[in-house]
Formats: structure tokens, sequence, C-alpha cells
């Protein structure tokens, strides 16, 4: 019968990572020496441990630990497979200011020196986060809401929801309207006028998920 170190190696090459490394390669979450000494029996596997790879390889926690016990035919139980976990980025949360600078040629902004919010089941791109201040899209996103914008998501989309910013390095929170003037436009229930941008228009990138805390 398997014990542990032996339920962990095949957890981990059934999740598709030949080796330790590949693992540690593909998961920022997993040490590669601490996999190892788990895998080898050095290291004693704990329950936080096996709660941990459970997430990331897709296996029941207890499976690991403690086996599933043996089926009619005397053969070692299976292992227990979860759903995948979501995939979960840590987003820089920006100023309005910083996003106005991510418009300018001349504008160099660091991301990583801004604090972070943990997101997950974010599509491909490379975002940033902003609270909304104001009423002006309360439509969609009430005030103090968080906003996540893809910075590689520039495409104009009818009624897609983008931050921008005009020649001034002022950025705003907008719907696209391509049939009225201009044409990013509030989406509120108050009465707001749009925005006066001067100059060329740069898009920041889409916004495509609006949260608040309840």
């Amino acid at each position: 019968m398997m014990d542990s170190r032996h339920r962990l190696q095949q957890a981990r090459a059934q999740a598709g990572y030949a080796s330790p490394s590949d693992a540690a390669r593909a998961l920022r979450d997993i040490n590669k020496n601490t996999l190892i000494s788990h895998e080898n029996g050095n290291r004693p596997l704990s329950r936080k441990a096996a709660e941990k790879y459970g997430r990331l390889f897709g296996v029941d926690p207890g499976w690991l630990l403690f086996n599933g016990g043996l089926g009619a035919d005397g053969a070692e139980a299976a292992p227990v497979h979860l759903a995948p976990s979501p995939v979960t980025v840590d987003v820089p949360i920006v100023s309005w200011i910083s996003a106005g600078e991510l418009g300018s040629q001349e504008g160099v902004v660091n991301l990583s020196d801004y604090p972070t919010i943990p997101t997950a089941d974010l599509e491909e791109g490379e975002w940033i986060a902003l609270r909304v201040d104001g009423p002006s899209m309360n439509k969609i996103s009430p005030p103090d809401s968080i906003i996540f914008v893809n910075l590689r998501d520039k495409r104009l989309v009818t009624n897609g929801c983008y931050v921008i910013a005009d020649e001034t390095g002022r950025a705003t929170y907008k719907r696209y309207r391509p049939n009225e003037t201009p044409p990013f436009q509030p989406a509120s229930y108050l009465d707001i006028p749009p925005p006066e941008l001067e100059g060329a228009i740069t898009i920041i990138g889409r916004v495509k998920r609006s949260m608040i805390d309840m």
C-alpha cells in the first residue's frame, strides 16, 4: 500500500508535472526543495501541506494524508480529484494619476511599487485595479468599487467600459458609445454630463470586472 509520499508523487504526476522541478516552475506556490523533501519522505506531510498540495494538484487532501481505504477487490482506492482551483494573480492597485501616466509616452509607472489585491479568474493580460471615486458610472460601478483594467485590451467595443486619458494626462472611466458626442459617456442613474476631454484620447485599457465589498 502506498504511503503519503507516494500518493503525493502520484498526484503531482497525474496533474501533469513530470518532476518536482516542473511543478515548481509552473506553480509559484510550490517550493521545489520542500516538495522533494515531502516526496522522498525526509519531511512528514502535515495537514497544512496536504491542503496546499491538494489545492494545487486537484486532489482531496485527506487522500494524500490518509488514503481512501481499499476497494471491494482489495486494491488501493484511487485519488479523489477535485475541481481545479482558479488561478489567482496579484493585481496592483494604482491611483488615477498613475493611470493617466500610463497613457503618456514619457510617463513610466513601475507597477511593482503599488500594493496589490489577489484576484482569481482573470483572462490573460496585464492588469491594474482602480478604486472608483464618484457616481458617474454607478449603473455599473458604485462609488468605492474596484475596477480591473486590462492594459492589453484596447479594442473599442460598443458599450464596452474603458479607462482613458486625454492629452493633459487626466484619466477617467467611461462607457464607449460611438454614436454619441463625445463617444465616452457616463453610465449613471444621476444626470451627469460627459467628461470634458482635451486633445487626443488614449485608451489605457478595457474594464473587464467591477466589484465592491459588502
